[in-house]
C-alpha cells in the first residue's frame, strides 16, 4: 500500500521553448517542479493533508501531482492554466484543474465553478478555496501551468 501524502504545494508559471516539450518543461522550471518525475493523479486532496509553499522535493522523486497544462505554438495567442484546491471543514478536499485559450480570470472562475460542482456532487460544504493561475501570451511556442503537489 502506497502511503498517504501528509504535505501539498500549489505552483503555476509559463515558459517558451524551442518545441513542445521544451516549452513544458520551461513552465515545470519556472513553476519550481521540473526536477522530479510527476505522477498524474486525479482530484482528492487527503484530509490531514497541510499546505507548505516552500516545500522542497528531492530531485528524481516520484511526485504525486495534479496539473493543467497548454502548449500552443501560435504566436500572439493567450494561454492559461489554473489550479484550485477546495476545503471541507472536516474532511478531504478537492482540486481541480483547467487549461485553455484564455485569460487568467477566466481560468480562475472555471476552477471556481468545478469546485463548487465537485463539492455539490459529493454533497460537502466548500469553505474555503485556494487558487493558482498563470496567462501567457505565445511569442513563439509557450507552455501554462498549474499544478498541486503532494508529498509525504
Amino acid at each position: 500500500m502506497l502511503p498517504t501524502p501528509k504535505k501539498f504545494k500549489i505552483v503555476a508559471a509559463a515558459a517558451e521553448g524551442h518545441n513542445n516539450l521544451t516549452a513544458f518543461d520551461n513552465a515545470l522550471l519556472a513553476a519550481g517542479i521540473g526536477n522530479v518525475n510527476l505522477v498524474r493523479i486525479s482530484s482528492i486532496l487527503p484530509p490531514a493533508a497541510q499546505y507548505d509553499p516552500d516545500l522542497v522535493l528531492p530531485p528524481g522523486s516520484l511526485v504525486p501531482t495534479a496539473y493543467g497544462a497548454i502548449v500552443c505554438d501560435e504566436p500572439g495567442k493567450q494561454i492559461a492554466a489554473a489550479v484550485g484546491v477546495g476545503f471541507s471543514a472536516d474532511t478531504f478536499g478537492v482540486i481541480m484543474e483547467y487549461s485553455g485559450y484564455c485569460s487568467k480570470e477566466e481560468a480562475e472562475a472555471k476552477i471556481v465553478q468545478m469546485l463548487e460542482e465537485a463539492f455539490a456532487s459529493r454533497g460537502m460544504e466548500l469553505v474555503k478555496t485556494e487558487i493558482r493561475s498563470v496567462e501567457h501570451t505565445v511569442k513563439s511556442i509557450g507552455c501554462a501551468l498549474a499544478a498541486v503537489n503532494l508529498w509525504y
